[in-house]
């Protein structure tokens, strides 16, 4: 198998784990760095002890045809993924995009119409489909463990070092990510779509902005995070803010806060499950909780990763699930009772080994194409209209805008 050309477009933190990836694989090259930020572009060449070429986001076409690249990895800023993906698309690329896909109706358009006119692939960066926990789920699921589905509920919890970081940067502007429902939901309603093998149909939400923001009385000088203090953060953003002023560690409790931080969302599957859905950004612990009743019995899995947040910082534990299915008129069965993997539960190294060519494509279909991606983003942004208008959003509705079949 040919050896294939990466670019990253974006070197912020997450783009460490592709970097590093790429430079270990003996089947894919890291061949150019983007970004508008010379700083971050040195500081990833200097972890990684290499030369990898660096361009600036205004030549990034003349990039991808000089370094002759095969593959683009998009790790910038949620709003502009669908600029990037589009441009290596037309320029014969395919794309690997870390979630989500885009940001609105109009960048779904334009992502779609590029990948049919060109025929190039777009993959989407799901890692939590390779956590083995949740690859166990899919398995028991499609083997009828309980029957046929017929409601999901499905509690994730943010504590107060992770939930607060999305009001630290870019992210708190729905403008730039989408909003929590776009940005990190889009991770949850990925993997309910791939554990029933369905798709949404009908979506409801309700959420508000109540602990975060100016205007919520929840000050805590707690909060505050010390990008000085860690060598990562500090080479990264605090060194690199005077090429572009971009300030990593704002205000929690500052104005400009226009995502929400608690939020409630009921979606309707094709096939007629339904999924009551809850994100909660400001728990002193963090873990997850689903739960799929069907017509034998019921399936739990219960997560527990930071057991309390110390200031602006989590406690560092590994993730602790328990997974049980209980059948009628049986008792339940331990299928899964212990600790997770590093990154994501495991997932981050697994689903890197399949997008790099360096592991055979899972049985389950853990990779997620554009068609997955769309269909996370569909619930996301149905919800956020749903948000905005107080009504229930019909998914039909926005594929018309997309241009889309229903």
């Amino acid at each position: 198998m040919a050896v294939r050309r990466h670019a990253i477009v974006g070197l912020g933190s997450r783009a460490q784990l592709f970097a590093r990836a790429l430079a270990a694989s003996p089947r894919a090259e890291l061949a150019a760095f983007c970004d508008h930020n010379e700083t971050r572009m040195r500081v990833h060449n200097g972890w990684l002890g290499t030369q990898v070429p660096a361009y600036r986001p205004e030549d990034f076409t003349a990039m991808l045809a000089k370094e002759r690249i095969d593959v683009v990895v998009v790790c910038t800023p949620d709003h502009t993924h669908a600029d990037y993906v589009v441009a290596a698309l037309e320029a014969g690329c395919d794309v690997v995009t870390e979630k989500p896909m885009t940001t609105d109706v109009e960048g779904a358009r334009r992502i779609l119409a590029a990948r049919r006119e060109t025929g190039r692939s777009v993959r989407v960066a799901f890692n939590y489909r390779y956590n083995p926990v949740h690859r166990r789920v899919r398995e028991l699921l499609a083997g009828g463990v309980i029957g046929e589905v017929g409601s999901v509920e499905f509690s994730w919890l943010l504590d107060t070092a992770h939930g607060a970081d999305y009001f630290r940067r870019w992210h708190r502007d729905k403008a730039n990510s989408g909003g929590l429902l776009v940005h990190k939901s889009g991770h949850h309603f990925d993997l309910v779509d791939w554990w029933l093998g369905s798709g949404p149909e009908t979506v409801f939400a309700l959420g508000r902005l109540f602990f975060y923001g100016d205007g919520n009385g929840h000050r805590d000088d707690r909060f505050a995070l010390d990008l000085e203090a860690s060598p990562k953060l500090r080479a990264l953003y605090h060194d690199a803010e005077r090429e572009d002023g971009y300030v990593r560690n704002q205000d929690v409790f500052g104005p400009g806060v226009t995502i929400e931080d608690d939020l409630s969302v009921l979606v309707r599957f094709r096939g007629g499950a339904v999924l009551n859905y809850h994100l909660h950004a400001y728990s002193p612990r963090e873990g997850y909780r689903v739960a799929f009743s069907g017509t034998e019995g019921r399936l739990e899995l219960d997560v527990r990763e930071n057991e309390y947040a110390s200031g602006a910082e989590p406690v560092p534990k590994r993730a602790q699930a328990r997974l049980t299915v209980q059948r009628h008129w049986e008792p339940p069965e331990t299928v899964f009772d212990g600790l997770l993997g590093d990154g994501h539960g495991g997932g981050d190294e697994r689903m890197l080994a399949e997008l790099l060519g360096d592991a055979e494509p899972d049985a389950l279909g853990c990779a997620a194409d554009h068609d997955a991606g769309l269909q996370a983003l569909l619930t996301g942004l149905a919800a956020d209209r749903s948000l905005a208008t107080g009504r229930p959003v019909a998914v039909a509705e926005l594929l018309g805008e997309i241009g889309e079949p229903a």
